[in-house]
């Protein structure tokens, strides 16, 4: 890459443990990956040792945020790198969706399109499990083959929970929760969903929004509040 990469290099350990405050399902193999892919050139030691810079470190918190908030392909993640000369301090990834034709275009989470192949690869899940989270109605394809953000969200959670021994069985739990928060909360619209105003329609999707947030703050709080009994606390 550029010069004066030689100054305060780190070792792949240490930048792991620099990532990981912001990015905890970060791994080693998550960030051999993306150097394989093209999106970051740590230099190596004669002995074969990665060796990065700060600059290295701003490219991978970019991909990471790429990633994680705005469920960016690679391939986009890239160009948008190469756009830019300079990532000190790092800049925020622009919102893309990515559709059948590859086109761009801005857009929220529930429009972006991550093709099958690169949500297993970005999720390290296999093509059995994803098979089995779509049957169970976890995961839903729209259109086939393709998933928008939030079915990326679901599947890199439900590969998280795994890892700490939660099974298929346990996750439908969530479903049926979520589906009764749906039910609920449609209730709750459906006097500004009936009108064919369109200002009444935007005040539903944002009443939506809203309620949103507040489950998820909610259902945090409950979580954080019973482990902490739990846990003596």
């Amino acid at each position: 890459m550029r010069p004066g990469r030689d100054v305060a290099l780190m070792s792949i350990g240490e930048v792991l443990a620099q990532l990981r405050t912001e990015f905890p399902d970060t791994t080693i193999s998550k960030l051999r990956f993306l150097e394989a892919e093209g999106l970051v050139d740590p230099q190596r030691t004669p002995s074969g040792y990665r060796k990065y810079s700060q600059e290295d470190v701003n490219r991978l918190r970019f991909v990471l945020t790429a990633q994680r908030d705005q469920y960016l392909p690679l391939r986009v993640i890239r160009e948008q790198l190469d756009n830019q000369e300079e990532l000190e301090p790092p800049q925020r990834p622009a919102l893309v969706a990515v559709g059948a034709s590859g086109s761009t275009r801005a857009s929220d989470p529930a429009d972006t399109r991550v093709p099958r192949a690169e949500l297993m690869e970005r999720t390290g899940v296999s093509d059995e499990t994803l098979t089995e989270l779509e049957r169970a109605g976890l995961v839903t394809a729209r259109p086939p083959g393709w998933y928008d953000g939030d079915q990326v969200v679901i599947v890199e959670a439900v590969a998280g929970l795994a890892r700490h021994g939660l099974e298929l069985r346990h996750l439908r739990a969530f479903r049926a929760g979520a589906d009764r928060e749906v039910g609920l909360f449609t209730q709750l619209l459906a006097p500004l969903v009936r009108q064919h105003d369109p200002a009444a329609r935007a005040r539903a999707a944002e009443t939506a929004r809203e309620l949103q947030a507040l489950s998820q703050r909610l259902h945090a709080a409950l979580v954080r509040a019973g482990l902490r009994n739990e846990l003596g606390r």
